[in-house]
């Protein structure tokens, strides 16, 4: 059964592939600490630690560069030796994070990308496997939602300084 998928409009890839990575790596990865960090088991974070992941978005042009240092996800600059690159279209990675697609269908019928490390592929695919409920839920992004968590963080922040 072939079904019709989102296609983005060619002049928007161009577009967003003249921006500098780094900026948007910087963005990816704090999306990532906000809504996956939570997630990773400790003997995962272990294994994660120091390795170069890179996030294509292939009809976007567009790649985030990230690794994991201690405690969270940071950027780094584009370039060098990449140990995983995870590539698919926006509108496949959206399916993912909402789990409404499965990294395995997507993976044999070529709409998933992996290349490099095969262990670490299989470590984030099973880690991702495991997570119970989507990752990416756009109710979380409603406005009032973000003002609470945004004000709650600060909230933290001042008592930590009393």
């Amino acid at each position: 059964m072939n079904q019709t998928r989102p296609v983005l409009p060619a002049a928007l890839a161009t577009m967003l592939s003249l921006l500098p990575v780094y900026p948007g790596s910087l963005l990816f990865v704090r999306a990532l600490n906000l809504l996956l960090v939570r997630h990773l088991p400790t003997d995962t974070q272990a294994m994660l630690e120091g390795k170069k992941l890179r996030i294509s978005v292939l009809d976007l042009q567009l790649s985030f560069d990230f690794q994991w240092r201690a405690t969270s996800f940071s950027a780094c600059r584009h370039g060098g030796e990449i140990d995983l690159t995870i590539g698919a279209t926006a509108h496949d990675f959206l399916l993912l994070a909402q789990r409404r697609e499965d990294p395995d269908t997507l993976f044999f019928s070529r709409r998933l990308q992996m290349e490099g490390d095969t262990e670490l592929g299989l470590l984030v695919k099973n880690t991702l496997d495991a997570i119970e409920a989507p990752v990416f839920d756009p109710a979380r992004l409603a406005p009032t939602r973000v003002l609470a968590r945004f004000k709650s963080g600060l909230v933290r922040e001042a008592d930590a300084r009393t």
